[in-house]
Order: structure tokens, then C-alpha cells, then sequence
């Protein structure tokens, strides 16, 4: 691989005209794909398997025409202070906006709310419904502009007017905060490298893979049915990867160059070894991603295959464009520890000879192993404790900010008709098999009236062929309460013993009890992907590291990170602890996705920095140093680096959680909080203090295993046989 990889290396850097040709080549391709490619309009959303989905589809068949799993809004009405809806005025008003809404060419039906019974008991809400011929994702914006401006011209008439629904999804707004996270990612890297042109190259990288990635998925978006939030994942781990896999080779080029190399030869061994680092870092966050698809939820899988594409993207770049930029720059890239004149070089250091702070912290893990070890074990172990109240759940209109009309809608509706009113169930009854239909609806509808928590269940609606109706159940918790999904799962027990009865099938669905599927197929497939992608990996830091013992270490310290990083969510978006800080204005369920979602992702970013931090120890002990000097020398050459790339995917996440939209919020803070545990409390500490205490069982492998591996040389040691001996002999008398 080493070898390999340090022929990539030193042709990238002597035909680099030829690699820049290709690379920019690739990004206009990309670029006139997306340009040139329809609007994507027809996403689909559909989680296989599920009741709910399965009742959608039995609507579909049943129903023709209903589009059951089509977008619905309620435009809320309130009348003014000391009036009531039923005014002749408001009435006029409301009746003017119902003619308006039904005008559309996706627009199913509307629901006059005077006929349709959907006035509050005092007379100060009223809602109107709209449903529409295709899902929430599927909407033309010129039908959510007509929407808007019907509920405008209600306000002009002195009423006020909110909407709630799935039809009206606002595009999440992540403000300044993203520009900051890469701006202090700039920062960082001139701060490593002491040099503007070292440290614009990472980021001229990284931005251009993500540039060829999301055009890939825009020119493809409406041939693969690919959602907006695919480009959103790909953009956030791309220019995270990108810039991380950049740095890894151009900080280990400068320390080649430091040796006294010539920069060919530096650039073939800087991506023969930390390129090797790479190849398999990124290997890792692929699997983690790809392996999104166990769940078997379609929209999960596309989002997942294609971040992993450009992550592909993002490690290629690096082991070609990197090199050939350094080509080009020339001897403006200064050796490690060298700095430009504009940030201070040619100085003469304050103390000369001084061990850099990598060097010292690691001979202090090394002399007090079992403390540090038990610091922080215990202190992620502290942090982990919320997790144990960890309740999951998929946001709906209550979670959105005060600031959103979905927010307001949905408040208003709690006011005048209950908070169950937001979440209400279609309970679908398939009697095609049974010998009384009629019969069956009835004794639905009546065994659903005696559970707990129903305020309302309206009579059974029967299509034409008279075997299949639909009931509306409303509760009387909010959506997202454990009471609401007790009483789903209670109508579906009814249901089993209905079944036993009469023959008729009974389902539950509607968004609420999609939500509670989802969470549910997601803690299904939680264990079997953790599985899958922490086994596939372990496989893969085998063979890396030659050893048994360095993989299981490096998987146990992933998840005490990913259990604490759980754990800080939960204080903060569950308990409510800093939510001023986060700006968090709604407290509750943490996002069903969001394990699954933090094992996936942080998995494969976190095991960037044990393979970029560990091969280091790994190539020092292989040359001989003992295992307490090679932990030093890893530290010496990777910790600085480390920290850097650290710093920068932590800003570059945190810049997401100035987004408007609670679910991006708590992605950013999660991966952010999950980053700086892996990184400065598990890479940093526990892994040298594990490994210091292992000693030379660290890289214990059973002779047979050995054999059976294939040898993949990450730490370089085939490359010597590249090296001119009399410049060997030069580099060790040096």
C-alpha cells in the first residue's frame, strides 16, 4: 500500500499539470451536470415494512384518488379580541380564503371549517384543512406561494392567521454561524502551519471536492429521487473530511521536508504514509455510511451512499491534488517548524531545543498511565449518565421555533381544540375479508372510544366497495408524548383481538404514528448496524495495525465518546441545560435518528484521528523504538495535527447549530460535542494511557492471524527500498 501509494504521490507532484487538468476537468463536468439537470421535484419519503406505510398503501389501492400520503395545512384562523369566528364578517373572510386554497391544480380538497364542524367551543379558532395530490417533498413552490397568499389577504382582513402542516416546509436557515465554523477553520490551519499558502491548501481541497460531490448529487437528484438534506450531510462531512485528509498530508510533506528530503521525494512519502492513514480513515467513515442502508429506510440510504461518495471524492483529492499543489507551490511550503515572514519566521525561538506540547503530554500520560486513564473514563462515564433518560421521538410543528407560523398554528390549535388536535390517528379498517363489514367499523370505532386518552372518534368513512374504512382517532396527549404512542400501540392490541373476531384487519397510521414507526425501525436497526459497522471496522484495524488488542481498544473508546456525546444531548435538548446558550426555545424527545445517525457518522470521523495518531506509534515501534517511545514520537509528530484537524471539524459542525431548524441544530451540536470527546478525551489521553500500560502486548497478533493478513504497510517500512542509501546514511547521522 505504502509503496503504492508513494508512486501516486511523486507522479501527482511531476505531472501535476495533468492531475490539475483532471481535477478541474471533473468540477466543470459536475458543474454544467447541475446546471443542465431538471429541477428535482418528485422526493419520495416512504419507510417499508411499517404499519403505517402499509396502511398507506392499502389507502392507495382502496381509495383511489384520496393520495393518502398526500401534504396536508391547516390555515388557523383567531378572531380579533372581543370577537368570534362565527361573525359575519370573520365568516365572510374565512369562507373568501377557503375559495382561494381550493384553486390549485395539486390541491385535493378543502375543509370549510363552518361545515365541517371545525370551529373551537368558545368561538375564538377556527382551522380550514387542505389536502393535497402529492407529498410535502413533491410540492411545486408556486402552491405553497398560493397558500401564503391566501392566508395574507385573511390578514388583511383584520384576522389572525397561522399555518401548520407538512406542506408548508420552510428551508432551514443556518445563518452566519457556518460562515464562522470555516473561517475559524482557515484560522487554525495558518496557525499549524505558521503559512497562509500551506493552510489555504487543505481548504482549496476540501471546497473542491465538495464542489464536485453536491454537483454530482444535484446533476443526479432527480433521477435518484435524491431529498435536499442529502446535499446538506454531504457538504458537512465532506468539507470536514476534505480539510482533515489535506492537513494529514501536507503537515507529514513538511516534516519529510524537515528530514533534509527534496520535495519530490517528500510528497512520494508524505502520501505513501500519511496517505495510507488516509486511504483507510476514509475507508472506515465509508463503511460507517454505506451501512446506513441496514436500517431500510430508502431516503437514510440515498443520504448515506452519497456522503460516502464524497468522502471517495475527498480522499482521492488528497492522495493526487495535494501532491501536485505542492508541486506548484515549490519552496514556498516551509519545512515543519519553519514559518513565513508575514507570521513571524526567520525569528529565533524563545527556547531552542524545547520538546513541543504533543511531546511533553505524552511523557506525562506516560509516567501517570492508570490516572489518566481513570480521569477520563470517569469523566465521560459523567457525561454519559443523561443518556440513561434518553427519550426519542421525531420533531413535529411543537418543536419548531416561537418565531415559525407552524409553531403558532400548532399552539393556537392546542388552545382551541386540545393538544391532541395537532396529532390526530387514521385508524384504516381492510374488512374485504370479513363476513360483515359494517360490523366490523362499528366494533372498531366502539372499542377505540373506551382507551385512555381518546377525546374524539368520528364515525367509520367507508369507501365505494363498502370492505374498507378509515377513522379518525383524536388524543388527547400532544404528538409527541408517551401517552400518544401507548395509545397507539393500545388500538393496535384492540386491533389483533378485532382480528380474531370479525376477520378484518385494522392499522393505524397518520403522521404521528409514522413518526412512531420510524423511531421504532430506528431503534430496531440500531444494535444490527452498531454491529455490522464497528465489526467490518475492527476487521479493517486488524490489518492496519497488526494487532488485536489496538482495534478493540480504539472501538470501546468510540463508544464511551458516542454514549457521553449522547448524554450531553440529552441535557441540553431534552433537559433543557445551556438551551439559552444553544439558542434551543423547545425542549423535548431527542430525534429518533439521531443514535443511529452519531454511531454512522462520528464512527468513521473519529477513527481519522486513531489511525492518522496511532500508525505513527505503530511506524516508530516497527523501527525499533520501544512501545512507551513510540507513544512519544506519535505524539511529537501527530498530536499538533491532530488537535488542528480536530478544532476545525468541530467549528465546521458547530457551525450548524445556528440553523433555524431544530433537527440541523441538534446534528451540529451532537457531532460537534461527539468530535471533541473522541478527539481531545479518548485519542489524547485514554489511548496513549492504554497503550502505555499494554506496552508491547499492544501489538500482539496470533502468528496464524499474521500469516492469513495481508501485509498492507501503512507505516512506510517498504519504502526504504525507494530511498537513495547515501542520503539514508546522511538522515542517520544527522
Amino acid at each position: 500500500m505504502a509503496t503504492f501509494l508513494y508512486r501516486i504521490g511523486r507522479f501527482a507532484f511531476r505531472r501535476r499539470h495533468f492531475v490539475a487538468l483532471i481535477w478541474v476537468a471533473l468540477l466543470t463536468l459536475a458543474g454544467v451536470g447541475a446546471a443542465s439537470a431538471p429541477t428535482p421535484g418528485n422526493t419520495s419519503f416512504s419507510i417499508p415494512g411499517t404499519e403505517a406505510q402499509k396502511a398507506f398503501d392499502l389507502l392507495e389501492q382502496r381509495f383511489p384518488g384520496m393520495s393518502a400520503d398526500g401534504a396536508t395545512a391547516r390555515v388557523v384562523f383567531k378572531a380579533p379580541s372581543g370577537e368570534k369566528m362565527t361573525d359575519a364578517g370573520n365568516k365572510a373572510a374565512v369562507e373568501k380564503t377557503v375559495g382561494e386554497l381550493g384553486g390549485g391544480p395539486e390541491v385535493a380538497s378543502v375543509a370549510d371549517p363552518y361545515t365541517g364542524h371545525a370551529v373551537s367551543k368558545n368561538g375564538a379558532v377556527a382551522y380550514a384543512s387542505v389536502k393535497y395530490k402529492v407529498s410535502g417533498m413533491e410540492l411545486e413552490d408556486s402552491t405553497r406561494d398560493d397558500l401564503e397568499k391566501a392566508a395574507q389577504h385573511a390578514r388583511d382582513a383584520g384576522l389572525s392567521v397561522e399555518i401548520g402542516g407538512d406542506a408548508l416546509n420552510a428551508t432551514p436557515e443556518t445563518g452566519s454561524s457556518e460562515i464562522i465554523g470555516i473561517a475559524i477553520a482557515a484560522v487554525v490551519l495558518v496557525i499549524t502551519f505558521g503559512a497562509l499558502l500551506a493552510a489555504g491548501l487543505p481548504l482549496l481541497t476540501a471546497i473542491i471536492g465538495v464542489g464536485i460531490g453536491v454537483a454530482s448529487i444535484t446533476a443526479l437528484a432527480s433521477a435518484l429521487d435524491l431529498g435536499s438534506t442529502t446535499s446538506t450531510l454531504a457538504t458537512m462531512i465532506g468539507l470536514a473530511v476534505g480539510i482533515d485528509y489535506a492537513l494529514f498530508i501536507v503537515s507529514r510533506y513538511r516534516a519529510e521536508l524537515a528530514e533534509g528530503r527534496e520535495r519530490e521525494e517528500a510528497a512520494g512519502r508524505a502520501v505513501g504514509t500519511a496517505g495510507s492513514a488516509v486511504v483507510f480513515a476514509g475507508l472506515t467513515v465509508v463503511i460507517a455510511l454505506v451501512g446506513l442502508s441496514v436500517v431500510n429506510i430508502p431516503m437514510l440510504t440515498k443520504m448515506g451512499v452519497a456522503a460516502a461518495g464524497t468522502v471517495a471524492i475527498a480522499v482521492l483529492i488528497a492522495l493526487t491534488m495535494i501532491p501536485a499543489l505542492l508541486g506548484y507551490a515549490g519552496r514556498k511550503i516551509k519545512p515543519t517548524g519553519e514559518k513565513s515572514r508575514l507570521l513571524g519566521g526567520g525569528r529565533t525561538p524563545k527556547r531552542p531545543g524545547r520538546p513541543n506540547m504533543g511531546t511533553r503530554w505524552a511523557r506525562f500520560v506516560v509516567r501517570r498511565p492508570v490516572a489518566v486513564l481513570v480521569l477520563g473514563v470517569l469523566g465521560l462515564g459523567a457525561a454519559a449518565l443523561p443518556a440513561a433518560s434518553l427519550e426519542l421521538g421525531l420533531p413535529d410543528d411543537g418543536s419548531q421555533p416561537v418565531s415559525t407560523t407552524q409553531r403558532r398554528a400548532y399552539d393556537l390549535l392546542s388552545e382551541g381544540f386540545g393538544p391532541g388536535f395537532n396529532g390526530p390517528l387514521m385508524v384504516v379498517v381492510d374488512a374485504k375479508d370479513s363476513a360483515a363489514p359494517k360490523d366490523a367499523f362499528a366494533k372498531v370505532g366502539a372499542e377505540i372510544k373506551g382507551l385512555k386518552d381518546v377525546v374524539t372518534v368520528t364515525p367509520a368513512a367507508p369507501n365505494k366497495a363498502g370492505d374498507t374504512a378509515t377513522i379518525t382517532v383524536v388524543p388527547n396527549s400532544k404528538p409527541s408524548s408517551v401517552t400518544t404512542e401507548d395509545l397507539v400501540h393500545a388500538i393496535r392490541d384492540k386491533g389483533a383481538d378485532i382480528t380474531r373476531d370479525t376477520d378484518a384487519k385494522v392499522l393505524v397510521t397518520g403522521s404521528t404514528a409514522m413518526n412512531i414507526d420510524v423511531s421504532q425501525k430506528l431503534n430496531d436497526a440500531l444494535l444490527p448496524y452498531l454491529a455490522l459497522v464497528v465489526g467490518l471496522a475492527f476487521l479493517l484495524l486488524i490489518v492496519v495495525f497488526r494487532s488485536v488488542l489496538v482495534p478493540l481498544k480504539a472501538a470501546l473508546g468510540f463508544l464511551l465518546s458516542v454514549l457521553a456525546a449522547l448524554g450531553a444531548v440529552v441535557a441540553v435538548f431534552q433537559w433543557g441545560w445551556l438551551a439559552g446558550l444553544m439558542n434551543v426555545e423547545q425542549t423535548g424527545p431527542v430525534m429518533s435518528m439521531m443514535p443511529i445517525f452519531m454511531v454512522g457518522v462520528v464512527f468513521g470521523l473519529a477513527m481519522d484521528y486513531e489511525v492518522f495518531l496511532v500508525t505513527r506509534m505503530r511506524e516508530a515501534y516497527v523501527h525499533g523504538e520501544t512501545p512507551g517511545q513510540a507513544v512519544v514520537t506519535g505524539f511529537k509528530h501527530g498530536a499538533r495535527v491532530v488537535t488542528a484537524a480536530a478544532v476545525i471539524m468541530i467549528a465546521v459542525f458547530s457551525g450548524f447549530i445556528g440553523s433555524s431548524e431544530s433537527m440541523v441544530k441538534m446534528i451540529g451540536f451532537g457531532l460537534a460535542i461527539a468530535v471533541f470527546f473522541d478527539a481531545f478525551v479518548v485519542r489524547m489521553a485514554i489511548v496513549p494511557a492504554v497503550l502505555a500500560l499494554l506496552g508491547k502486548r499492544a501489538w500482539w497478533l496470533p502468528k496464524w492471524l499474521d500469516r492469513a493478513l495481508p501485509n498492507v504497510d501503512v507505516e512506510g517500512e517498504g519504502l526504504r527500498a525507494h530511498a537513495d542509501p547515501e542520503e539514508e546514511k546522511e538522515l542517520v547521522r544527522a
